[in-house]
């Protein structure tokens, strides 16, 4: 997850406690009837320090037991539930039934596990990202980029619910109160695209978009990890980082991209976007902070 990796970097650079994070939840499901937040559970895991680094997703050192035993009753998993991790679905689902928002649920999962930046979800109401695949009905994402793991031709990404949802409290504000608004190197579509298409966030962001910096996610004509290729492709766009860059030209003003793609820097600038080069590859820690440190002094901070 390419957000979980720069926010590894990011809190080498700032102060944790003034860092806000906007979560995307249009990959929220629902397994064994327990409401999963797979992006929120991977930042506040990475901010607490207790990420498997190795997959990027889960808990470090986690067991699957308790999902073993489910495929006695269920069949054969393929979503990934750690035994530790179920503790933290467990208590979500609880409060959600108890009629608690997901932002106040956030926060209360972030305070358990000692995280000092604020999580909010982008929203509080119900989106659900679907992919439409050539000669296939849309399915929810997760089946499209776990179960399916990511194969077909993608026609559409559908965000269901995304014209009655609201940002969740505390989203627009702390966009318009920023010092700095970073879109970190993360699928356009599926990871950014749900939050963008709320009401009043493109608006928020083209408003202060000096002081908005993007990280291309594709290098060389490639994703890093994922199918942002895949739907960039089939939705008939460049696959490249110019072609990322078309997409966030009314909302940002910086627009980082890698060494590989620096001839493409000044077709990035014609688009009316500072272009910043540099290394994006975030191998370890080390490299996510000098890519901070990066964009921090692009944004003049």
């Amino acid at each position: 997850m390419g957000a979980a990796k720069f926010l590894r970097g990011l809190v080498r650079r700032i102060d944790p406690a003034r860092l806000t994070v906007i979560v995307n939840t249009g990959d929220d499901e629902e397994f064994y009837g327990l409401h999963v937040s797979p992006d929120l559970d991977t930042i506040t895991y990475t901010l607490a320090g207790v990420v498997n680094r190795a997959q990027g997703w889960g808990l470090e050192g986690e067991s699957f037991n308790a999902l073993a035993a489910l495929a006695r009753f269920y069949g054969k998993p393929w979503f990934g539930l750690g035994d530790r991790d179920l503790a933290t679905h467990l208590y979500r689902s609880k409060r959600m039934r108890e009629g608690a928002a997901l932002d106040a649920i956030t926060a209360s999962l972030a305070r358990a596990f000692g995280v000092k930046s604020t999580i909010l979800p982008m929203s509080n109401d119900r989106v659900r990202t679907f992919v439409k695949l050539r000669g296939r009905a849309a399915i929810p994402f997760q089946e499209y980029f776990v179960r399916g793991r990511a194969r077909g031709a993608v026609e559409r990404i559908e965000l269901r619910g995304i014209d009655r949802a609201r940002p969740a409290p505390g989203v627009l504000a702390a966009l318009g109160s920023s010092d700095a608004v970073i879109l970190a190197p993360s699928n356009p579509f599926v990871s950014l695209g749900p939050i963008l298409g709320l009401k009043g966030l493109r608006e928020a962001l083209c408003r202060n978009r000096d002081r908005v910096a993007a990280i291309s996610p594709i290098i060389g004509g490639r994703p890093v990890k994922g199918p942002a290729d895949k739907m960039l492709r089939g939705l008939g766009l460049e696959v490249s980082a110019l072609g990322v860059a078309r997409l966030y030209r009314d909302i940002v003003g910086t627009f980082v991209i890698d060494h590989a793609d620096r001839a493409l820097a000044p077709k990035v600038a014609a688009l009316g976007i500072r272009a910043i080069t540099t290394d994006t590859i975030m191998s370890t820690p080390v490299r996510a902070a000098h890519l901070a440190g990066v964009v921090l002094r692009a944004l003049g901070l």
